[in-house]
């Protein structure tokens, strides 16, 4: 089996691939680029006393303007509790209140405190710290570090395998039964994005070239919290600074959300977004205020960095904030298992369309699916040997 991509999603599907070899490939080196490193946000999940899978999933309904599959919402609301279990079991340490349960916030367009996070801001980096130790330890996979994956291989309408080219430009072919994409989003086609360097598109092309379907290609969510004048990408303020209270307000020092939309600033992202779009198009300049937040440098020390690094303290300045590409809801077309409509080619992770986000994901769904849908893989992967061979 072949994966293009190390972050969570191709990291958990070649961990749920039991018992078969893995060739993983990456543009950088292994658990350092990508979206997932970066990502502030949680996992959402129905954990809480007043919460079930169903609310959850008509949150995600709500979210994703009614266009999301019924179907597979209800599956991944309903299975995202045993995939935190398993993690906690694999290691990972999410934070915890004082009675040792796991600590449940809220973000943009939840009704309840469902998000779990890792040291306040950067779970993204602890599920990858997690899931990138078993990697490291199975003598199953293998990791090529720096490798652009630049075609796939067809064969009577099957795919089976790559071509990628390594940093002096020498070509790899690696044959398998299964290609499984999980290359990330498509941010860096705008100025303002929160993706990194490697989001480029590339799972999308590769599946367009060999035929797989696409949809959804026009839902792009907007974060409406990055940080103004913070290079590109720009820097994230994780939308849990609002579900801990900062709130949003103009040059004149006025807050604006709530007379927009009954969840004021923890509203969906895109009603979030295009409300201060249309202030800065009125010449106005919008921040966050969380300044009346307290123990930031605990509970959001990546901000805290973040912020430093541009001369700003979250406890006595203003934020200045702008929206930006953050999220790509379309995708090749799978099932929950991954499935495109090409014998041979898997996708997963945000380049996959599996039907959950609609037209705007709920926020820290993400890398709910990348745990529910990879560990779906592997009931029906081929056990055929990887080839790697230097052409």
């Amino acid at each position: 089996m072949v994966v293009v991509g190390t972050g969570v999603a191709g990291m958990s599907a070649a961990l749920h691939a039991t018992g078969r070899q893995v060739v993983m490939l990456t543009k950088s080196a292994f658990g350092a680029g990508g979206a997932s490193p970066l990502a502030q946000g949680g996992v959402a999940v129905a954990l809480g006393p007043t919460d079930s899978p169903d609310v959850h999933a008509a949150d995600t309904m709500t979210a994703g303007a009614g266009l999301c599959d019924a179907e597979v919402v209800r599956v991944v609301t309903n299975e995202g509790p045993a995939r935190i279990a398993e993690l906690v079991e694999w290691g990972a340490r999410f934070d915890r209140r004082a009675d040792g349960t796991i600590e449940l916030g809220r973000e943009g367009a939840h009704s309840r405190d469902r998000v779990i996070h890792a040291t306040g801001d950067a779970t993204g980096a602890e599920l990858v710290r997690t899931l990138a130790s078993g990697i490291s330890s199975s003598p199953r996979v293998e990791i090529l570090e720096d490798s652009l994956v630049v075609d796939l291989l067809l064969n009577r309408g099957r795919v089976v395998g790559v071509v990628s080219i390594d940093r002096e430009g020498r070509p790899l072919v690696v044959t398998a039964a299964t290609v499984i994409l999980a290359t990330g989003g498509i941010g860096q086609i705008y100025s303002h994005t929160t993706n990194p360097v490697e989001a480029t598109g590339d799972g999308l092309a590769l599946a367009a070239a060999v035929g797989a379907r696409l949809a959804g290609l026009e839902f792009v969510q907007f974060h409406p919290t990055a940080l103004e004048g913070s290079g590109r990408p720009m820097a994230l303020l994780t939308e849990a600074l609002r579900g801990a209270g900062a709130v949003l307000v103009d040059d004149r020092g006025r807050r604006f959300m709530k007379g927009e939309h009954a969840m004021a600033e923890l509203a969906p992202r895109d009603i979030v977004a295009r409300t201060i779009a249309a202030r800065r198009r009125q010449g106005r300049r919008v921040f966050l205020d969380a300044t009346d937040l307290v123990a930031m440098a605990s509970r959001f020390p990546t901000i805290v960095d973040l912020c430093a690094r541009q001369g700003l303290d979250p406890s006595r300045d203003l934020l200045p904030v702008a929206p930006a590409a953050h999220y790509h809801m379309g995708g090749i077309v799978t099932d929950l298992e991954g499935r495109t409509s090409v014998a041979g080619l898997r996708a997963c992770g945000e380049v996959a369309f599996t039907g959950l986000h609609g037209a705007n994901r709920l926020a820290s769904n993400s890398l709910l699916e990348a745990l529910v849908v990879r560990a779906r893989f592997g009931k029906d992967l081929a056990i055929i040997p990887v080839l790697v061979s230097h052409s």
